[in-house]
């Protein structure tokens, strides 16, 4: 993301966006691996994105 997409000059600011990106997805891999829920806003319902991962993947023996 560029400085004019978000209003800002400031490095700071700038340099969140990439970090709070880290963050969900290390958040999205901790969620995973412990099979916690993982809430997000799509469309305007909440959803948990491990839920619908569990559905997919195939059981095994």
């Amino acid at each position: 993301m560029n400085s004019r997409k978000l209003g800002s000059k400031d490095p700071d600011i700038l340099a969140s966006v990439g970090a709070m990106k880290r963050a969900a997805r290390a958040a999205r891999k901790l969620s995973r691996e412990t099979g916690t829920p993982f809430y997000v806003m799509k469309s305007g319902h909440i959803v948990d994105l491990n839920a619908s991962a569990k559905k997919k993947r195939p059981k095994t023996a």
